[in-house]
């Protein structure tokens, strides 16, 4: 059963990111990362040797129980973003991090529920701006640049959902939120505001490793936890709601004088 699995899940992995591209340009991504170098740079230069940057780049899971939904499976996403360090004291620090991740939704009218999908079942397409500010431990390991980070800190998705790319046909449209697009995008973006959805305290771990002289290379694993299930959506399953994520950031290395 594990065997199958291993390979059902890359082939899952592919068919979905094929889908994904199909609809929204891959320069998406290289636009992001030019915007957020041509920022980072004047201000690192600003703030002098208390900040620090880095940029990344990950692979999120947004976990659901598909079975009981009947939805399609849990999406595996790419997501780029920056985060922003000030140094408090020894190896604490104060870290400002964004990333952004964008799907395709349907809306579950049974349990008043949206669901990410694959873009064959869309009605919804959302952008998510993850920002969080997280204390950081930065514990060096030996004197060649190697350091271990752990953190955690309040977490928020700020999502833009606007109606699925490509939807224009009358079928797309009958008044039914079983079938119809747009009142299945309202009920999504209302459905994320509400109840305080948008709160998912993050935590997490990570290495750095040199690159070369000047900059450092990161692993990062990273959970968010959907805080707001303490207070509402009883009815869905347990799992849905917690994301992970697993990436690669780039540091600039900070020089002893």
């Amino acid at each position: 059963m594990s065997h199958g699995y291993g390979i059902i899940a890359p082939a899952l992995l592919l068919r979905y990111n094929i889908n994904m591209f199909r609809f929204f340009p891959r320069s998406f991504f290289a636009a992001i990362f030019l915007v957020l170098i041509l920022f980072l740079i004047p201000v690192s230069a600003a703030f002098g040797d208390g900040f620090q940057w880095a940029i990344n780049g990950s692979i999120l899971i947004l976990a659901s129980d598909n079975g009981k939904q009947g939805a399609d499976p849990a999406p595996v996403l790419p997501s780029v973003g920056a985060s922003f360090a000030w140094q408090l004291w020894g190896p604490l620090r104060i870290e400002l991090t964004e990333d952004i991740y964008f799907t395709n939704y349907e809306y579950n009218s049974i349990l008043g529920y949206p669901m990410a999908c694959n873009p064959e079942n869309r009605s919804a397409f959302v952008i998510g701006f993850v920002t969080a500010v997280q204390l950081t431990g930065v514990i060096p390991i030996g004197d060649n640049g190697i350091a271990a980070r752990i953190y955690v800190g309040p977490a928020v998705d700020f999502r833009l959902v606007v109606l699925a790319f490509g939807l224009n046909h009358s079928s797309d449209f009958t008044g039914n939120i079983e079938t119809d697009a747009q009142l299945q995008t309202d009920a999504i973006r209302e459905y994320f505001w509400n109840e305080a959805r948008w709160l998912l305290p993050v935590m997490g771990a990570g290495m750095d490793f040199p690159l070369n002289e000047k900059f450092l290379l990161g692993f990062d694993l990273r959970v968010w936890l959907p805080a707001y299930r303490l207070w509402t959506d009883k009815n869905i399953p347990a799992i849905d709601g917690w994301r992970f994520g697993v990436g690669f950031r780039i540091t600039p290395r900070i020089t002893s004088k």
